[in-house]
């Protein structure tokens, strides 16, 4: 397929966006998990939809209005930052306004942008704000709405400063934005901007004259792909890493049904099945140990093979050690937990080490243990202490793969990215921008069919990627095209 250029993208015009309510919050001060994203990017994620049944000239002012109301639910994304006297980083919600660009790209068709092989650089086009370090919000809006036509659909893309939103928080105001515009009249999730726990410290973070700068290389060449997993690839993977002949928990493969386009009926046959299936596989008798194994999520496993596959694939050292990071929520991991709907960073990175040759050589449940094992420890003592640490040495996150063997895991694919019908249906695919991309930089996003299906972005160097290509091992669960 032939390269799109960026010249495909033309900018028709630019406005700022205020909230159709003036604000009723004070300032909100950065939490321990918002300063250290202020050398991150702006979190760029945007929904690509067919050709809406509505003309331009109605559209744009639609999600213009649609925007303002959403942005009164949401104050904090039309303010700005402010740093007081003593150091402290906040929120000002002055109701100044986002960014709303309009786009048109009247050659980049809908197959352009779900091409098969690498992610295509005009997609890079459709977001504003490329590569803005989020401390940046000082001096400019926290957010910008960017709305691309394309010759046959529509590209509505976000940009929203890193140090105001996680991606629970992200979605939320997604999901909202896109509630307004079709019409519904009270929203079904609020968000909660309460700060009174322990997230919010007395600690200042001290910034370095002229703003943090972001800890990787923004040029280095990488190459960029969409890997999708089909539920029944997971499920067979899930019984793999469990060796079980079949072993999964209709809830959590029904658990994601915002995502999911099944109706309850064929829900409920899919869920009779699974409970038949694992009656005919159970054992007779189960040993005390086997009833007390762990059973390690679908996620897992999935990230399991893909840090096994893309160590493989990096021709690592057997001695070196290899890191695979981990976003994990605190909300509800700390006690007493935070509102499901928190507005901030509620995030902490989990980091689970091992050498090369113990990824390598010991099966893949060895290597899923690993990382399940954290996750399951990571509790309110741990949330707790990751925050006292913090605190003893405040500084900015420091994204990127400095040793040539890491991995880091971002995004969920339990986000309702599928959510957002603006009022002609639900999005064809989910894509990003540049923000925060270097070799190892992994989101998981879930399947667009739902029922436990996940896509994985992937971003790793040209010589990493054709080595995963090639993987045996990881291609004989990617769903073919």
């Amino acid at each position: 397929m032939p390269e799109l250029q960026s010249s495909s993208v033309t900018i028709m015009s630019k406005a700022t966006i205020v909230p159709s309510q003036p604000s009723t919050i004070g300032d909100l001060k950065l939490s321990v998990s918002d300063l250290p994203m202020l050398s991150c990017h702006y979190i760029q994620k945007g929904c690509l939809f067919t050709r809406p049944p509505i003309h331009s000239s109605s559209l744009i002012p639609l999600l213009k209005d649609g925007l303002s109301t959403a942005l009164s639910h949401f104050p904090a994304l039309a303010g700005r930052f402010v740093t007081d006297r003593y150091g402290y980083v906040f929120i000002t919600c002055n109701d100044a306004g986002v960014d709303f660009v309009h786009a048109t790209a009247k050659t980049v068709f809908v197959r352009d942008i779900l091409s098969p092989d690498d992610v295509p650089n005009v997609v890079k086009e459709f977001f504003t704000y490329d590569r803005t370090v989020s401390y940046k919000g000082h001096f400019q809006p926290l957010m910008a709405v960017m709305v691309t036509e394309l010759a046959d659909g529509v590209f509505i893309s976000c940009s929203v400063n890193h140090s105001v939103t996680d991606g629970t928080s992200f979605w939320n105001f997604f999901n909202t934005f896109a509630e307004v515009c079709r019409g519904v009249k009270k929203i079904t999730k609020s968000p909660d901007f309460t700060r009174d726990s322990v997230m919010i410290s007395p600690a200042v973070l001290k910034i370095p004259e002229g703003g943090p700068v972001v800890t990787f290389n923004e040029k280095e060449p990488l190459r960029e792909r969409i890997f999708s997993f089909s539920r029944e690839a997971i499920l067979e993977l899930k019984s793999k890493v469990n060796n079980k002949k079949f072993s999964i928990s209709a809830l959590e493969l029904l658990g994601k049904q915002s995502n999911d386009p099944w109706d309850e009926k064929r829900a409920s046959k899919l869920e009779n099945w699974i409970r038949n299936a694992v009656a005919v596989s159970k054992p007779q008798s189960l040993t005390e140990t086997d009833s007390m194994a762990v059973e390690i999520s679908s996620f897992q496993s999935l990230c399991a093979l893909l840090w096994r596959c893309v160590t493989r694939a990096r021709k690592l050292n057997s001695a070196k050690a290899t890191t695979f990071r981990m976003a994990v929520n605190c909300r509800h991991r700390l006690e007493p937990k935070l509102d499901p709907l928190y507005f901030g960073n509620a995030i902490q990175s989990i980091p689970t080490v091992a050498s090369v040759e113990d990824v390598l050589s010991n099966d893949l449940r060895w290597v899923a243990e690993q990382l399940n094992k954290n996750v399951r420890d990571h509790d309110n003592g741990t949330v707790r202490k990751y925050v006292q640490e913090w605190e003893t040495n405040p500084r900015t996150f420091p994204l990127g793969n400095f040793d040539g063997a890491m991995i880091t895991m971002g995004s969920s694919p339990r986000f309702p990215m599928y959510d957002n019908d603006f009022g002609w249906g639900r999005p064809v695919a989910v894509r990003s921008g540049y923000a925060n991309k270097f070799d190892g930089k992994i989101s998981a996003f879930p399947g667009r069919e739902g029922g436990g299906s996940v896509d994985l972005e992937v971003v790793l160097s040209p010589e990493t990627m054709a080595g995963l290509e090639s993987d045996s091992e990881f291609m004989q669960f990617v769903s073919c095209f």
